[in-house]
């Protein structure tokens, strides 16, 4: 019943109290309907970015029960960050990346708390910038999530794209704005389309 109210409003019949037991367990029949989980409390697949769209750059609006889907963060978690300053000129410099690079371990184990990882062994994840740091990514929570090294691709082939990106900007051929949004938003389709 309260599906097909939430669906097609069903005159004269109140809607149901959000967290009200006629909502349990409709993330397991319905696992991909977009905003059920704010309405059971339970954690549903995160949409991901749409690619090419402007990333809402250090707006994270969820900070718990975070999930990555096929090698991308959740988009919720982790949009992205970027220091307003960077420049062309600036992550060109030899050097660049190790001067801006400031993440304490208080916040990397944050970034696992967000995706709800309480163990894991050395080399099994990194916590990694969304966009890089040699990209103008900024340090902020909100650029940074656990990215797992397998399946590939993982966080080495990230590795590659963001070399791959940094280089396409310093010779001139994309604007840096353009290696930003594509790293946040699908940094897998770069991956997929770069020259190997």
């Amino acid at each position: 019943m309260a599906v097909l109210w939430y669906l097609v409003k069903i005159p004269g019949v109140p809607a149901p109290a959000q967290g009200s037991s006629q909502f349990q367990n409709l993330t397991t029949l319905i696992p991909n309907f977009p905003g059920l989980g704010s309405l059971t409390g339970e954690t549903t697949t995160p949409v991901p970015q749409t690619p090419g769209a402007a990333p809402a750059f250090g707006k994270q609006t969820k900070t718990s029960g975070c999930v990555s889907v096929n090698a991308l963060p959740d988009s919720a978690c982790t949009p992205g960050a970027i220091f307003p300053d960077a420049t062309r000129d600036k992550i060109c410099v030899s050097g660049y990346s190790s001067q801006v690079r400031n993440v304490p371990d208080s916040e990397k184990n944050q970034a696992y708390a967000e995706y709800g990882i309480t163990q894991h062994t050395t080399g099994e994840y990194e916590v990694d910038h969304l966009v890089s740091l040699e990209l103008g990514g900024s340090n902020d929570i909100s650029n940074l999530w656990p990215e797992p090294a397998s399946p590939t691709p993982g966080f080495h082939q990230k590795d590659q794209v963001e070399n791959y990106l940094h280089d396409q900007v310093c010779s001139g051929a994309i604007s840096l704005q353009d290696a930003q949004t594509e790293i946040a938003t699908d940094w897998l389709a770069v991956y997929q389309s770069m020259p190997k």
